[in-house]
């Protein structure tokens, strides 16, 4: 076992009404199936509940998808309950459902809260007009806004928006009228990602064929500055790369994948991280059905780290979020990290990359811009 205190659970909801240009979740565009998907989750849940029972303490729960807001309360609910029934799970633990705007009202939100939900995460993307219809989002904005609204009103005050940028054709102006709306909005958390091709999508598709032009790392380098500058004069202070909180409201989720602990992920499609290994589950509704029925898990891969990777990732995931502990990186690894990096360090340091006091080396804002880059350079 490697890193093992606190754990986190993420649940796959793949039901979704409209599959995004960007999107490459699994997701289907149908409300069949439910019932038979929730007998699977549960059936799965039992069969690692048996193999992990008690040695975890979990601290977060996430529904992701596809859109679990489209799903009556009550089936998450039931879940929620299943789950604490077959795992230790805090009183205290983050309960966290991604929602699309249009897709839930106030009282079905506070439906949600009394199920379990006590954190909101609402796929806005953008607040401008032609953005949104270049997303194929099926939302404007007053539908956002009332959403992140109806949500707070039903009482869920730990609300998080997920935001778009360098789109195609965006300047500054409509991407800082998009933050300006979005912290005016009763928000505690926001996420802000540059615009990726993923391979698969309608959008990398449409880019293959020339039809759409993506705009450039200077415009993009130019607007990720911006977005640090004004969300951090807002009390949005960064936490990771494109991660944005006020103080006390960052996401334990991913801070559970950020920080290299142990999650289970259940349902399709679902990714896991437990023993040092990685494990995947069928992206497929009827396979992960099938699977699960019949030896009471869906895995279709997994691969375990070999010391190197384990160090490199644990490297890469600390130094894009809260900074590298440089003695416990040592002591885990059997490294000395300063004898091996210190002329980069103190090139970082002198470039106003990052900081180190002697304990962590943490990127700094300017440093976030070019982490990837930073991290390739490390010995």
């Amino acid at each position: 076992m490697f890193f093992r205190d606190h754990a986190g659970i993420y649940i796959h909801i793949p039901f979704c009404d409209h599959k995004c240009i960007y999107c490459d979740f699994y997701s289907i565009i149908t409300s069949d199936n439910i019932q038979a998907y929730l007998k699977a989750l549960k059936k799965e849940i039992d069969y690692y509940a048996e193999k992990y029972q008690n040695r975890n303490n979990y601290v977060s729960v996430f529904f992701g998808g596809g859109t679990p807001s489209l799903m009556e309360p009550k089936y998450l609910g039931e879940i929620l309950d299943h789950l604490h029934k077959r795992f230790s799970i805090k009183q205290s633990a983050e309960i966290t459902m991604e929602t699309n705007p249009g897709t839930v009202n106030r009282e079905k939100f506070r439906e949600f809260r009394h199920a379990g939900i006590n954190r909101v995460s609402v796929g806005i993307q953008s607040f401008d007009k032609k953005e949104l219809e270049f997303l194929t989002r099926i939302h404007d904005a007053e539908t956002a806004k009332s959403a992140v609204y109806d949500a707070y009103m039903a009482g869920i005050e730990n609300l998080s928006l997920d935001l778009i940028f360098n789109l195609p054709g965006q300047t500054s102006e409509i991407w800082l009228k998009t933050l300006s709306e979005a912290v005016n909005l009763p928000v505690k958390h926001i996420s802000a990602y540059s615009l990726i091709l993923e391979r698969g999508t309608i959008l990398n598709k449409m880019v293959l064929k020339g039809e759409i032009d993506l705009q450039g790392e200077e415009i993009d380098a130019d607007l990720y500055e911006k977005t640090i500058g004004f969300l951090g004069d807002y009390g949005f202070e960064q936490y990771e790369v494109s991660n944005f909180a006020k103080p006390g409201y960052e996401c334990v989720h991913n801070s559970i994948y950020w920080q290299a602990k142990e999650y289970h992920g259940f349902g399709t499609s679902a990714h896991s991280y437990f023993d040092g290994k990685r494990r995947w589950n069928v992206s497929s509704l009827k396979f992960y059905i099938d699977a699960v029925n019949e030896k009471g898990h869906a895995i279709i891969g997994e691969e375990e780290l070999t010391f190197d990777e384990r160090k490199e990732e644990y490297r890469y995931l600390y130094l894009r979020h809260t900074g590298l502990n440089i003695r416990e990186y040592d002591e885990l690894f059997s490294e000395d990290f300063m004898t091996k990096n210190e002329p980069l360090v103190l090139e970082l340091i002198n470039h106003g990359l990052a900081e180190y006091d002697g304990v962590t080396l943490q990127m700094t804002g300017k440093g976030y811009a070019v982490c990837d880059e930073i991290i390739a350079r490390i010995e």
